[in-house]
């Protein structure tokens, strides 16, 4: 075996030290293959950005040896990067039936053709390249995930995906023990495992329990029903839908997001409802609210969410009406939880009652805990060791745990996103860096938006802009007019006028000084207007607004 070939090399492009945009490369000799390609939500200081992607440069520079892209399931943390990568990188997708169903939708959305794609199951045999894959069926908060096997010429890799072992799944499609222990036996050469709740003890609830509990809830409410969720989980919709028929509602859905999962996972099967109970929103006014229940979008209080419009009394077919029974079947993602307040608070106001706590048991989170993940530890007894999924401290907890189970440290490896992890029969070690990190998507611009960008916009936010306009004599470098000041964002004009005038005085006094001194350079002349304004306005008012210098020659 040449040398080059001993060894399989690991690349996280994203989802090690954050949540989201999991997207993992493996990479043998000429062979690539990549495990999912997801995106993030942008953080409150990306302002106007929409997504969050990884950079995969890399991928480009490589994709003559790109064989093939394995999904592990649904989410767009684990997706949504993929309407953005086959723009750039054309090599078949392979997904379970659920998972492809929802990435049409959002390929179709982005004109890229959805050809490609290849609908496995578990048990499935794939071959990219020199690897050999399988698919094992895992429990999660969506239907249809699965974990990879990559059989390689050094041995096997297993990587989990997001997994949960719950063992009375809604639909009854319990994971697969017996595969992951039959590896286990073979040997396993390194494991790669989501450490999303590794700080959580014991064991994650069943999602069964909300079932429970929507059933204990649709009983005693008298008037509308109306539970948001995530559109992926299908699991808790259909248990919605179940409560809904045991106490004879009608169900409606909402949130565009909603309507598009749903109608998916009815149409491929993954969802059940007896004929008839399904309607639409405009329909529910035909019934007493005492027999509607009304699935949307909006748990996590994104402001255009269904939900949060109506909260605000802006939605077009929902009104909040006292007596409305509101089941927030969600906790929120970290950095979303004054957006769900805020959507809480006007609906109490509204004079809906509310049911959002966790206590309340409705919601379960979709990641295993600590003694699961240890269950998953043990089943798979692999040689090596790789956490991912998670935020650093995620990372460094599952570490310690496996360590805890007997794992010598040096089989472990935590990496960040980019690093080249070098993995051979006899050891595992980061052996490089290659450029990783964000590409932000505004509108349809992807990654045309840096740090610079960035920064200006947040210098825009927090002190305004000044435009100085000066039209100059191009023969004799003479002001003709000006300098006239806009500003926004700043100071009221109308109240300001004395600080306005004194600024006007300053920026004279840099043209004439300018004048003096023989300058004729714009961009000299542009520095004189800048220093000098932004000197007098912080003096006078501690801050910094962009100033523009804006001038027109005649």
């Amino acid at each position: 075996m040449a040398k080059n070939q001993s060894k399989i090399q690991i690349i996280p492009l994203g989802g090690l030290g954050e949540i989201g945009k999991n997207m993992t490369v493996f990479k043998y000799g000429e062979d690539i293959i990549l495990i999912d390609a997801g995106l993030m939500f942008p953080e409150d200081d990306m302002l106007g950005i929409d997504l969050v992607i990884p950079d995969f440069t890399y991928l480009i520079e490589n994709k003559d040896k790109v064989k093939a892209i394995f999904l592990t399931h649904g989410h767009e943390d684990h997706i949504g990067a993929l309407p953005y990568v086959l723009k750039q990188v054309n090599v078949p997708v392979y997904g379970t039936a659920l998972t492809l169903g929802i990435l049409e939708g959002r390929l179709k959305e982005n004109g890229v053709s959805s050809e490609g794609l290849h609908t496995i199951k578990p048990g499935d045999r794939i071959k990219a390249g020199v690897f050999n894959l399988e698919f094992i069926r895992v429990n999660h908060s969506i239907p249809d995930a699965v974990s990879i096997v990559i059989n390689t010429p050094i041995g096997t890799i297993i990587h989990t995906g997001d997994f949960k072992f719950d063992h009375t799944p809604v639909d009854g499609q319990v994971t697969e023990f017996n595969k992951f222990a039959e590896y286990g036996d073979r040997g396993v050469l390194a494991l790669l495992a989501d450490s999303t709740n590794a700080e959580r003890p014991g064991v994650t609830p069943s999602e069964k329990m909300v079932g429970q509990t929507f059933d204990d809830e649709f009983r005693y409410a008298k008037n509308r029903i109306i539970v948001a969720t995530f559109s992926s989980n299908v699991h808790r919709i259909q248990q919605v839908i179940d409560s809904a028929v045991k106490y004879k509602r009608k169900v409606a859905v909402i949130g565009r997001s909603m309507v598009n999962v749903v109608n998916i996972a009815l149409e491929l099967g993954y969802l059940k409802a007896p004929e008839g109970v399904l309607i639409d929103i405009d329909e529910t006014n035909n019934y007493t609210a005492d027999k509607i229940v009304i699935i949307t979008t909006g748990s996590q209080g994104e402001p255009m969410s269904a939900l949060t419009r109506m909260a605000m009394n802006d939605h077009k077919k929902v009104d909040i009406m006292p007596g409305d029974t509101v089941i927030i079947s969600a906790t929120p993602i970290p950095g979303n939880e004054k957006l769900v307040a805020r959507t809480i608070d006007h609906l109490y106001k509204l004079g809906a009652d509310v049911i959002y706590e966790k206590s309340n048991g409705v919601h379960v989170s979709g990641h295993a805990s600590r003694e699961e993940i240890k269950l998953m530890h043990n089943l798979v007894r692999p040689k090596f060791f790789m956490p991912v999924h998670g935020e650093y401290r995620h990372l460094i907890k599952h570490a310690s745990l496996a360590q805890d189970l007997g794992m010598p440290k040096e089989n472990i490896v935590i990496a960040e996103n980019g690093c080249v992890v070098e993995l051979t029969r006899n050891s595992i070690g980061i052996a490089g860096r290659i450029p990783a990190g964000k590409v932000l998507v505004d509108g349809l611009g992807v990654g045309d938006v840096g740090n610079i960008v960035l920064r200006d916009r947040k210098q825009l936010s927090q002190d305004g802009i000044m435009i100085v306009v000066v039209t100059i004599e191009k023969e004799t470098c003479r002001v003709v007019s000006g300098p006239d000041i806009v500003s926004r964002g700043f100071v009221y004009v109308r109240e300001a006028e004395g600080l306005m005038d004194n600024a006007r005085d300053k920026v004279q006094a840099a043209l004439d000084k300018c004048e003096e001194n023989g300058v004729s350079e714009w961009s000299s002349i542009k520095s004189a207007i800048r220093d000098s304004l932004g000197r007098f306005l912080y003096e006078k008012t501690r801050r910094r607004p962009m100033i523009l210098p804006i001038i027109m020659e005649i």
